[in-house]
């Protein structure tokens, strides 16, 4: 399948499924809590990379995706796979851009990095992330760490750009203050352990 043919395939899926992971809820029941978008800037994506340790054998999850620059950048940077999922088309839309931005055509030829419309609270192969990537506001983290704790393999990491779970039962193992180029971020990494995944 050719890089072109695929992005054709998943802006028409993106129109034909707007209502798709429409809730944020794990019922289905809608959220009152307000969805916003900002983009994390690439020295900050790459302060992530570096804390979760990622390489060329993990597969990257990016749960509230934006534009698809982390799961472009992981690829480009260390040819792993990855997958990157977002509630909104529009910013499936512009993954599309991300993908010849970066220059990683070859990646989605390969079955390496994909983009998807859906509910990053309810993701089937969730299982499959070595590395999960995050950048939400609380509210959403509080519905994410019960899935996480039940979905993720033990050695599995999490990295979170400025938000923790406010549950203090699972603290990070590491807290990170990072200065970028506008402002100082505060970074978190958690690797999930088996105790953490039987809870």
């Amino acid at each position: 399948m050719t890089a072109k043919r695929w992005i054709v395939g998943a802006v028409a899926c993106a129109f034909l499924l707007p209502f798709v992971g429409r809730s944020w809820s794990q019922d289905d029941e809608p959220k009152k809590f307000n969805l916003i978008y900002v983009p994390t800037d690439e020295k900050v994506i790459e302060k992530m990379f570096e804390m979760g340790k990622v390489g060329k054998k993990d597969v990257v999850f990016d749960l509230g995706c934006g534009d698809g620059r982390i799961c472009a950048m992981a690829c480009k940077k260390f040819d792993c796979t990855a997958v990157g999922i977002d509630l909104n088309p529009e910013r499936i839309r512009e993954c599309m851009d991300t993908i010849k931005k970066y220059g990683v055509e070859k990646y989605v030829d390969d079955f390496k990095l994909e983009y998807r419309l859906g509910n990053a609270l309810n993701v089937p192969d969730l299982p499959k992330a070595s590395v999960i990537m995050l950048y939400m506001l609380p509210e959403f983290m509080d519905l994410l760490e019960p899935v996480a704790k039940k979905a993720l393999k033990p050695g599995s990491r999490i990295i979170s750009h400025d938000y923790r779970w406010r549950n203090k039962d699972w603290e990070p193992d590491q807290v990170v203050e990072f200065r970028g180029p506008t402002r100082t971020h505060t970074l978190y990494l958690w690797t999930v352990k088996e105790k953490e995944k039987d809870k």
